[in-house]
Parts: structure tokens; sequence; C-alpha cells
């Protein structure tokens, strides 16, 4: 795969850039394919029972009893020791392409020797470093949740959250019988087909109660949370569920914010200071380029999902949050995936899905803008050398024109814009139905224009590409400058940008180095956000965005959270977003705790 990569290099097809992200992915999937096979291997045995029958059985391997007890080591350094040793780190954060194969059972040779070292005196220079800051996160995390303290047993709160199992990309990360034990249930939990009580409401569900709740399927269950209850000054016991050192219901009087924010802090010298992550969830997800279903069932699309067919008849998607979600015969939820922009549509809704089924494929390096009408296009101020350059490609030999950016232009064109306009037969413009406005797509910086002027155009037609920029600029900040981030809900640095309201696109004047993005009501009432150039501007002309949708990529800021989606969902956001930080660490936390601090 490398080769080819390096192949696709010198013949000018991917960037430098490109061939090095996707070497990096390859080799970090390659290292944990590896990993998985020899865990797998390590974790079962087969082993004759007395009928002289072979049976796999959990292994009394002492090196995966010793990882799987958590006493020490994880499934990381094992992977070190009998897997490959994976990719490493330069000092300065970057990650050399070159993985070391071996492990540290066959002996390194000596280039990989240095490799190694390279990265482990880094490791060494973060440690100092990280113990302080730790210290100093607690010490905040105290002082703010000291006065939180268990002051009576029931509040009477009959508002709750939801848990579900935690799905990832299609993988279950936690069981939902993780999530819900030692919790309160709010309203009976009932048998799905009976309908019979099998957990009266207000019941502190043990062991017992989850493991039958996970036998019979149910898929979510409500419960109490700390975030929702009503005590004025402190909590109640019934908010906060089990206390997690006795197994019982947890005492009145007792220091639950202290003991919330030591369990946060204590991890936190385990964190790395670093502010990459190896081949973690985020670099793959940009890979995927299709979805799968799981499980079998009907299709449904969520409401927010529209789609156009275009002249081959496919469906292709036209929302930015359109979701595709499978329900089962008894009409639960099974499981709900993205579907993004441009993506094709392999199945209608209502259809029978099966397991391992195709529900839709996409491009995962281009980001197309697609036609919403039919009509013929007309090019306006799309002029080579002034506003586009013609490329030709090398290998094909066929030329394309790409939307230069305003700087290289002279100066008479700066102001102005490439659009398409669409013109019906008689030479009158295409309006965008409903409003009296044509349809007019505006051209980014750096667009590929795929159609010709003149050209008749279907609805659901590519009209130009834009090539989505490397993983680089996904890139999260890791370990415990993330957590203090999420506790004390600064802005990001370069947040996502909200849809405040639900309406259509246009492009307004631009501005030096910002480009100045109107959102139109049903009212006709403007909305205007100034977004800086370099941003990749997730929407064009004429399209249409719902409230709280994404414009411009990017992590997400908690306030515009809260403004759009309301409390609950912020307090959901930040528990779920501290956990991955320290799922990626293997670290294990109570969600209690976290929402303890939320609170």
């Amino acid at each position: 795969k490398v080769k080819e990569y390096d192949k696709q290099f010198m013949s000018g097809l991917v960037t430098n850039q490109e061939r090095y992200n996707n070497v990096v992915d390859i080799w970090g999937a390659a290292g944990d394919q590896v990993g998985k096979a020899m865990m797998d291997e390590l974790s079962h045995v087969d082993v004759l029972d007395r009928n002289g029958k072979t049976v796999r059985q959990e292994s009394f391997n002492s090196i995966y009893m010793m990882a799987d007890s958590g006493a020490r080591g994880s499934a990381a350094q094992i992977r070190q020791l009998a897997g490959m040793r994976g990719l490493m780190a330069k000092p300065d954060g970057s990650i050399i392409e070159t993985p070391i194969t071996a492990n540290f059972r066959e002996g390194l040779n000596v280039l990989q020797y240095f490799i190694s070292t390279h990265g482990a005196r880094k490791g060494l220079a973060d440690t100092a470093l990280k113990t302080a800051n730790s210290g100093y996160l607690t010490r905040r995390l105290c002082d703010v949740t000291q006065d939180l303290v268990v002051i009576e047993d029931d509040c009477g709160a009959t508002s709750g959250v939801t848990m579900k199992a935690l799905v990832e990309g299609g993988e279950i990360i936690e069981a939902l019988r993780d999530r819900i034990l030692g919790r309160v249930c709010i309203g009976d939990i009932v048998h799905p087909d009976t309908q019979e009580v099998i957990v009266p409401n207000d019941t502190l569900l043990d062991e017992d109660h989850v493991d039958q709740i996970v036998a019979l399927g149910i898929d979510e269950v409500k419960v109490r949370t700390v975030l929702s209850c009503l005590t004025r000054f402190g909590l109640c016991a019934k908010c906060y569920g089990r206390d997690l050192g006795r197994g019982g219901l947890v005492n009145v009087g007792e220091a639950v914010g202290v003991i919330a924010a030591q369990s946060i802090g204590e991890p936190g010298t385990q964190l790395t200071m670093r502010t990459f992550h190896i081949g973690g969830a985020a670099s793959r997800a940009l890979v995927a380029s299709n979805i799968e279903a799981k499980s079998n069932g009907a299709l449904k699309f969520s409401g927010t999902m529209r789609v156009v067919k275009n002249a081959k008849g496919e469906q292709i998607v036209i929302s930015r949050s359109g979701e595709a979600v499978i329900i089962d015969d008894n009409g639960r939820e099974r499981e709900r995936h993205k579907v993004p922009y441009g993506a094709t549509l392999l199945l209608k809704e209502n259809a029978a899905v099966k397991a391992g089924a195709s529900l839709a494929t996409w491009d995962p390096l281009t980001r197309p803008i697609i036609s919403e009408y039919a009509g013929i296009a007309r090019f306006d101020n799309v002029e080579e050398g002034v506003t586009v350059a013609k490329q030709v490609d090398e290998v094909t030999g066929l030329s394309t024109l790409v939307v230069i950016d305003g700087k290289r232009r002279s100066a008479a064109s700066k102001g102005v814009r490439p659009m398409i306009n669409l013109v019906d037969d008689k030479g009158g413009e295409v309006m965008i139905a409903g409003t009296d406005h044509p349809v007019n797509i505006g051209l980014q910086v750096g667009a590929l224009i795929t159609v010709k002027d003149g050209q008749k155009v279907e609805v659901g037609e590519v009209l130009a590409r834009i090539p989505i920029e490397s993983q680089k600029t996904r890139d999260i900040t890791g370990g415990l400058p993330r957590v203090a981030e999420l506790f004390e809900a600064r802005s990001p640095k370069d947040a996502a940008v909200l849809a405040k309201v639900t309406g259509t696109v246009s492009f307004g004047k631009e501005t030096k180095g910002k480009q100045r993005l109107v959102i139109t009501d049903m009212d006709g009432e403007a909305n205007e956000f100034l977004i800086p150039k370099e941003k990749q501007v997730l929407v064009h002309d004429g399209q249409v965005v719902n409230k709280g949708e994404m414009i411009v990529e990017g992590p997400a800021d908690p306030h515009d959270i809260l403004t759009l989606r309301g409390i609950e969902e912020l307090a959901i956001y930040i528990v779920d977003e501290v956990q991955d930080v320290y799922r990626l660490q293997g670290v294990k936390i109570n969600d209690k705790h976290i929402e303890v601090i939320v609170r």
C-alpha cells in the first residue's frame, strides 16, 4: 500500500502532505490489527475439557491477567512487547512515517533503537511538566466542588438523562450496562413484549437488574443524574446513586464533590501533555467512505435529511446533518449514522436492511457542490487568468479550471466572485423554489469546476469539487489541557460556527481576509457571520441550513451549544468529551464524577 501511495505521489496525483497522511494512517491501522490479533491470541486458550472436547476459555497467561485486571500495564504496552512497536513521534510532535515493525521480544536493530529513544526522551521531558499541571487541575476542581455534599435522601426529581450505549464509528465503546449500573431509574422499566414491570420506578440498579435489562435487549434507560437534582445546596442520595466505594446507596453527609474532583485529578498524572494522538479515532473517521449496517431492520432517515434524485436515478444527499437510522421489528432504534453532504444513498427509505449492507457511499477526499435544480450552466466572472487558472493533469492530459485566491489576482478583479448561474431554455434565471432569488452558486477558492459553460445540468449533478484538507486540521488537543478547557467552558481557538437560524445561505461582500456569510430566514431577515478566509466553509450559496447546524468546521463551542440546544445537551456534551480524552489513554472513570463537577 505504501508503495502504491509513493507511486501516486511520483505521478503527481497526490501532494506530499496527503501521501504522508495516508502512509501514517495505514501504518496506524496495521499496528492496531497486529495488536488486536495478538490480544485475541493471548486472551483465549483452547483447552480439552473432561469430555475430551476443545473449549475456548479465558487464558491464564500471566501477562494477560496482569493487564486485564488493571494491576500494571495496558494492552498498548503488551502490543509493544509482543506485537509491533508501531509509529514513534519526533520531539516536535510529528510522527515518523516509518514505524518500528519489530517488538521488544525480537529486539530492535540500531536504526529502530535510535528512533525509539527519540520518543522516550520526549516522554521524560513531558512527565516533569505534567505533574505540576495535574496537581493544579485537582486543586481548581476541589475548589469548585467542595460544597457539593449529599444532604438529603430524595429531592423528588422526575427528569433525568436517557442513557444509551456509546457508539462511535459503528463500534460500541461503552456498553449500556456500564453506564446505568449503580444509578436510580426513572419510571418503570417494562418488558418490551409483555409490558410487565421488571424494575419498578426509583430502584437503584444493581448487577442483577442490569443483567436482566441487557438480556431483554432494552437499549435505553432513563436514569436520575446529578445534573438534574433539585436539591438547592448540595445533592440528594437518589440522584447520585451508588456509593462507588461500598456498593450501596450513598450516605447522607458524603462529600461527593471532593471525591469527584480527586477522581478526575488523580489520573491526570497519567494523561500525557501531548497535543497529538497517534491514529486515534479522529484520523480514521476521515477515511470512512461508506456506511455499513451493523444490524437487521428497516431504514429510516431523520427529519433533517434532504435528498435529490440525479439523472441516473441515484439518491444524492443535499443536507449537512442528515442521519440514517435503523429500526428493528419492535420499532426500537438500533443504530444511527451521520450521512455527509454529497453521499449517494444506496437504499430507499423503509427498505429492509441486512447486517453488513452498505447504506451510503461517498468520496472521502473531495467535497462536491451539487446542483439542486436543473438548467443550463452559465458562468459568471469565470475568466481564465483572472479568477480561475487552468490546470492540466500531466498524466491524463485533461484540463480543469481551479478557482484562485483573490490575492493572486490583478487589482481590477479583487471583489469579483466566480459563480455558476442556472438559466432555463428561454434564458431566464432559474429561481430557488418558493422565493424570488435566482440560483447562483458561488465558488470557493480551490474549487475544481467540473461542468462546462453552457452545459445542461440535471438535478443532483456535481458542479464543482473542493478537495478536503488533510488530517492536520482535525487535531485534538489531548490530555490535561483539553480537560481543563472543557471544565472552564472556554471557547476553543477556532471554534465551529453554528447557524443561529434556519434559512438560506448566501455570501455577502468580502472584506479584507474575511468572508461575509448571510443566512436569510423564512421571514426574510438576514443574519450575518464574518468568517476568516482560511476556514473551511461547509456550506455554499443557495443551500438551506437548519438551526444549530455547523457552517464552519472546527470544535464545537460550549457557549453555542448552550444557546442553541439548551442546558441538558451542554452537560451531556461535556461529560462525553471528557470521557473521550481519558478513554484514549485507557483510563476508566465513572460518568458520575464528571457530572458532579459539571453541575
